[in-house]
């Protein structure tokens, strides 16, 4: 989340897209090897408002499916997630009324909720995403492949 991008996104450098690039190519690979489409925005969206109509959601007892979804238009099918029409689709399609997520993440309601996240956050050391944190004390940083996930549980089963 980078809360000091503008909503209408911004562009990335040259010199960004080259020190992504390491990164996209060992992410597309493991996303191709499990049959997962990919695609990698170019530009830095806003994604305050997505996580915030997120909020709205887990109210509503819909997280798992909206996450998933938002998830999806975005790195699936390069959709802007910090737009209405693309969260409001997203609502609808989980079963979420799509004006009240609108009208209730307008008022800032969640914005708190959000910033008290992102401090917490913070305050544990996690500054990349995505972060792992299992049973409270463990962290699995960066898209990891499964093995790393099974090392980290294993360790966890014997209190290490």
């Amino acid at each position: 989340m980078h809360p000091e991008t503008k909503p209408e996104g911004e562009e990335l450098s040259a010199e960004k897209r080259e020190s992504l690039k390491p990164t996209v190519e060992r992410i597309t690979q493991i996303a191709q090897a499990n049959g997962m489409p990919l695609v990698f925005p170019e530009r830095m969206i806003s994604t305050c408002r997505a996580i915030e109509a997120t909020e709205y959601s887990r109210e509503q007892g819909k997280l798992p499916a909206f996450h998933k979804l938002v998830f999806q238009k975005f790195y699936g099918q390069g959709q802007d997630i910090a737009s209405w029409e693309v969260l409001r689709a997203a609502a609808h399609e989980v079963g979420l009324d799509a004006d009240a997520m609108q009208r209730m993440t307008e008022s800032g309601v969640y914005r708190d909720i959000v910033e008290r996240q992102t401090v917490e956050a913070q305050n544990r050391g996690i500054n990349q995403i995505p972060t792992f944190v299992l049973n409270d004390s463990y962290a699995v940083v960066g898209a990891q492949p499964y093995e790393v996930f099974q090392l980290v549980l294993e360790q966890m089963a014997q209190g290490v």
